[in-house]
């Protein structure tokens, strides 16, 4: 049975049977968002109005900090301007951390536009067997590149999951974005981190909506304000 995880919440990558037994440790998983697009009322041409949809563009990245403290590598999306990116010090997009053990799926900027097709939107897979020994925190946030705070989008939920980005085999946690009133009218959450304790990967569900009005600045913030 999956967890839903609440703020703040630590857990443990053990793996259990239905009967409560340990059964492992979760080293290969996904990481994944998924949204809807909004439904909203357009004016008609000759009068009246009428539904349609609107594309909602969230954007899942994560920063992998080095246990020295002064190194971090990334993923976020290539199509974000280099040109900007390199005025505001920070180095282009890319979808594989240098070590190879995270891979992003790419940008989806329009969400599920007819309906939860029960897949997530953009997902990291992560394979922890693979984690340069030096890193020692791994931290996850979404951004929405869009209008729209996390309360008015649709069924937004984050998950961690065994399977692939086109296949979910075992739901390991998940979190509910739209049922925390703590997210009206903000555009960027720090989501959690993956982190070393004593040898072992632990998680921790921080989900802190903030003020960054970007990517850039919420890794700004997680480098900053997060340990």
């Amino acid at each position: 049975m999956a967890i839903n995880l609440q703020k703040g919440q630590r857990i443990d990558l053990t793996k259990k049977s239905a009967g409560g037994a340990a059964e492992g440790t979760l080293t290969r998983f996904c990481v994944g968002v998924n949204w809807g697009a909004l439904e909203i009322e357009k004016k008609r041409f000759f009068g009246g109005t009428k539904k349609v949809k609107k594309a909602v563009d969230l954007d899942l990245s994560c920063i992998l900090l080095y246990d020295d403290d002064q190194r971090w590598d990334h993923l976020y999306s290539p199509e974000y301007d280099p040109r900007a990116l390199a005025k505001a010090g920070f180095p282009p997009g890319k979808l594989i951390s240098r070590d190879g053990a995270l891979r992003h799926s790419g940008d989806d900027r329009t969400g599920d536009l007819d309906g939860d097709d029960g897949l997530d939107n953009e997902i990291i897979s992560v394979d922890l067997t693979r984690v340069d020994p030096q890193i020692d925190r791994i931290y996850f946030f979404i951004n929405n590149a869009t209008n729209e705070d996390f309360a008015q989008i649709p069924f937004a939920k984050i998950r961690m999951y065994e399977g692939t980005p086109t296949r979910v085999d075992n739901v390991y946690a998940t979190f509910d974005v739209v049922a925390d009133p703590s997210y009206r009218g903000r555009k960027s959450m720090i989501m959690g981190k993956l982190y070393k304790k004593n040898g072992a990967w632990k998680f921790n569900a921080i989900g802190d909506a903030t003020a960054d009005r970007n990517f850039a600045e919420s890794i700004v913030n997680i480098i900053r304000n997060y340990k």
